[in-house]
């Protein structure tokens, strides 16, 4: 299934069904009076989160949805049916936004969430609403109020225990593809990954999920190389796994472009517990790893773990480290959602 995590399309309510005018017409009643019903209500669009989705690919082949209008009124006081509503079934973890791409209209992240977008238009009265002592034959009726209608933006931030985060090529579509029955595209060059990717990793007894976004280079924070929307599908992990690519020239530079970009981005990301860790040391020899840690460890304040996805040295470790950080900030949100997790420590 091909990944997709933006759309933009265009909703429309159903319009209100029309009053009638309509008089009583039977055979010895001479003055019948007014019988005409009211009009149906136009239907509404509802956008609902489902369990089965992770990606928005519906909404680029369809971006037009219309309720349908409710159904005018009738004579003999029958009023017309209401318009059948429309549902826009979304993944969870999407954002729906106005026009402006800004204005937040809802945030759906479990299954089963509901919220109107657009109200259907109320339908009109008929001219039996308006018989009075001083009018007893009007007729005239109320026509149906119109729908709303707006165009919104649907995006999808993946919900994700932990993230990796890091340069292109440091090592992380490798990591996912170790730890989980995900497959991830793997090569040897920049931007193998150009969409997320999710795996379910198990530690111990603790199943957790593990998002692998692309790369981000400088100025991902403004949007550079898509930056901004890969950020996103982080925004709600508990940890970061930043991986640092140990075969570089400068591991320090490296973290500290990322650290920056992230710390730029904001969105609470600058605030999440970040896990360190030297990838690819099955190239390094002894002396070059110590080396890099070194560097990796002064730059980032705290020993970085060694690990490489290839031969499986420190994989385990990682995943435990990872398990511990999301069974602690899991258990200090259930106590208190205002409480901030520690740095984590090794």
């Amino acid at each position: 299934m091909k990944f997709l995590d933006q759309a933009k399309i265009y909703i429309k309510a159903g319009n209100g069904g029309h009053g009638s005018v309509s008089f009583r017409r039977e055979k010895f009643i001479e003055f019948g009076g007014p019988d005409g019903g009211d009009g149906g209500r136009g239907g509404d669009v509802i956008a609902e989160c489902v369990q089965n989705l992770n990606t928005l690919i519906d909404y680029r082949y369809q971006q037009h949805f219309k309720a349908k209008s409710g159904t005018p009124g009738m004579g003999k006081n029958r009023s017309g049916p209401n318009g059948a509503d429309v549902v826009i079934k979304v993944p969870p973890g999407t954002e729906i936004y106005a026009e402006d791409n800004e204005t937040l209209l809802a945030d759906l992240q479990e299954p089963g969430q509901r919220v109107t977008l657009a109200k259907g238009g109320n339908g009109g009265f008929g001219n039996a609403h308006f018989k009075s002592s001083t009018n007893q034959a009007p007729r005239h009726a109320n026509p149906g109020l119109p729908g709303e209608e707006l165009t919104i933006w649907l995006r999808l931030k993946l919900i994700a225990d932990a993230g990796l985060v890091g340069l292109p090529n440091a090592g992380k579509s490798t990591f996912l593809a170790t730890v989980t029955a995900a497959k991830p595209k793997i090569a040897d060059y920049p931007f193998t990954t150009l969409h997320p990717n999710l795996g379910v990793v198990r530690a111990g007894e603790l199943d957790f999920v593990l998002a692998d976004i692309p790369g981000l280079i400088e100025g991902a924070h403004d949007g550079a190389g898509l930056g901004t929307r890969f950020l996103g599908h982080v925004e709600r992990c508990r940890v970061l796994l930043h991986l640092v690519d140990g075969t570089g020239e400068d591991v320090a530079d490296a973290y500290y472009t990322v650290r920056a970009e992230l710390d730029a981005y904001g969105q609470g990301l600058e605030d999440k517990v970040e896990i360190v860790a030297l990838a690819k040391i099955d190239a390094l020899d002894d002396e070059t790893r110590s080396l890099k840690a070194a560097e990796l460890a002064e730059a980032s304040g705290s020993e970085p773990l060694l690990l490489s996805a290839v031969s499986g040295e420190g994989v385990d470790s990682a995943l435990f480290a990872l398990a511990r950080v999301i069974e602690r900030v899991e258990s200090e949100q259930a106590t208190d959602d205002q409480t901030p997790a520690e740095p984590w420590q090794p």
